[in-house]
């Protein structure tokens, strides 16, 4: 199942400037989800993060991972419609920069769903590199 940026809106609240996901190209209900996102140049958080050396935020990286996280959840029936707030991140570790115009392929695996809160472990991908990884724990509401 393939999802473009309007899909997405559907299922999660974010907006740009802080939509992270611009598709979901491979998606297995309740379990993975694959998206992508191009970290154009002209996004505003290069401008100060770092000025003569733009890099994307190590914060933002996980936040994307989140995103494609509360898609997998919010797409099924029991959650449908709800909000998954981001609760915590752990085994957080970033492994290359990922640069203006890179782009990033997001992988998420839920791994662990208890009522409304859950864990997934989303992965980052820049030229087939993995640029970041992390544990990232949810709650619906």
């Amino acid at each position: 199942m393939k999802m473009n940026k309007e899909d997405i809106k559907k299922i999660i609240p974010h907006r740009d400037p802080f939509l992270f996901v611009d598709e979901i190209t491979d998606y297995v209900p309740m379990t993975y989800a694959k998206g992508i996102k191009k970290f154009d140049e002209s996004m505003d958080f290069f401008k100060g993060h770092f000025p003569e050396f733009p890099v994307v935020p190590g914060v933002i990286l996980v936040e994307a991972m989140a995103q494609v996280g509360a898609i997998i959840v919010l797409q099924h029936d029991t959650y449908k419609g709800r909000i998954a707030f981001f609760a915590g991140a752990n085994k957080v570790k970033f492994r290359r920069k990922v640069l203006p115009n890179d782009v990033a392929v997001i992988e998420c695996s839920i791994t662990k769903m208890r009522g409304n809160f859950g864990i997934g472990f989303g992965k980052i991908y820049v030229d087939n590199e993995l640029a970041a990884e992390a544990e990232v724990t949810f709650a619906i509401q």
